[in-house]
């Protein structure tokens, strides 16, 4: 379901997914509200699920994760219940960091840091011995060329 959002909820996202770790003092000065006000918005906007968190990002190289890659997996067979155990095989390996079912000639879509090769092979054959992949691609991300954007919000009340 679609939150409507006006012009303020749109200034409070933006400036959350620019810096979050400001104070709600600071963030209220920034959209023109009250705290409070601005408190029971960034509120409103985390209960009606268009805020799921606020997280730190890391920079994984630097916390010592040397190699980022991309994983694409085509599942040994497409019913629940192996969808179910690749999910939970997923779910249960730290380094993924991410994932996603994905449409095309994959079913998923990961992505996995790892220290060294031996940890990302260990991490591969897990996902075929326990997660059911039948195929499994990678491919190395070598460098960022655009960092995780703020959506493109505009107001919709």
């Amino acid at each position: 379901m679609t939150v409507l959002l006006d012009s303020i909820d749109v200034q409070l996202l933006h400036e959350l997914q620019r810096d979050a770790d400001r104070s709600n003092v600071e963030l209220a000065r920034l959209v023109g509200l009250s705290p409070a006000a601005t408190l029971h918005r960034v509120k409103r906007l985390k209960q009606s699920g268009v805020v799921t968190g606020i997280v730190a990002r890391l920079d994984a190289a630097a916390a010592g994760f040397a190699l980022q890659v991309y994983v694409a997996v085509t599942l040994q067979r497409h019913d629940d219940s192996s969808h179910r155990r690749f999910a939970d095989a997923v779910r249960a390996m730290p380094e993924v960091i991410s994932a996603d079912w994905v449409t095309g000639e994959t079913d998923a879509m990961l992505t996995v840091v790892a220290r060294e090769i031996a940890e990302l092979q260990r991490l591969l054959v897990r996902l075929s011995t326990r997660g059911g992949a039948a195929r499994v691609m990678t491919l190395l991300r070598l460098e960022e060329m655009k960092s995780a954007s703020p959506l493109p919000l505009e107001p919709t009340a």
